[in-house]
């Protein structure tokens, strides 16, 4: 008997064709469902800066670096003029001082890697939940420890819909929390 094209296509190509579509489908689906989820990430920042430091042994407060969370949706990412608050008399000598200062004297931005990331099609407003007495550590973990700061909490759609649905699970020091919208406008704008 003769094989035809028809015979090879079947066999060989067909069975191919729907394997790569099935990688194609797991890789993407991994990929994607991996940066949605964000925890782990930990990028290298231009200046060694430690949240243990600052924010666990000396007690700063998240919003002294991190202003406009109380007015605003974004907790902004501190400048380097907030830094040299502090570091034009204080442990000038140390060499990330030292870089964090020739940012400063050169007027550059300090171009910091963002760790903690809401997807773009999403809309999270951060005065939103400061203002109802959500602490930081409810979402971004226990700061205060970390040497090096990570993403330790996932930021996808049902971590969020879980705090909405459940808040005194997730935020029982808050006395009269109400549960957070459901409906989908609330974050997708």
């Amino acid at each position: 008997m003769k094989k035809t094209i028809l015979d090879y296509t079947l066999k060989v190509r067909v069975p191919l064709i729907i394997f790569v579509i099935i990688a194609s489908f797991l890789t993407t689906y991994f990929v994607s469902r991996q940066e949605r989820d964000g925890v782990g990430n930990q990028p290298v920042q231009p200046i060694k800066y430690s949240h243990k430091l600052h924010a666990g042994t000396m007690g700063m407060d998240c919003q002294y670096c991190h202003v406009g969370v109380t007015k605003g949706r974004q907790a902004l990412v501190p400048s380097v003029n907030i830094c040299m608050n502090c570091h034009t008399v204080s442990r000038k000598d140390r060499p990330e001082i030292i870089k964090l200062k020739e940012y400063y004297e050169s007027g550059k931005i300090l171009p910091w890697k963002r760790v903690h990331k809401v997807p773009e099609y999403a809309y999270f407003n951060h005065s939103v939940h400061v203002n109802v007495g959500i602490d930081c550590e409810t979402c971004h973990g226990n700061v205060r420890e970390m040497e090096e700061i990570k993403q330790v909490k996932s930021f996808n759609m049902g971590a969020c819909i879980d705090c909405h649905k459940n808040p005194k699970e997730f935020v029982p020091y808050v006395e009269n929390i109400k549960q957070g919208p459901l409906h989908c406008a609330a974050c997708h704008r």
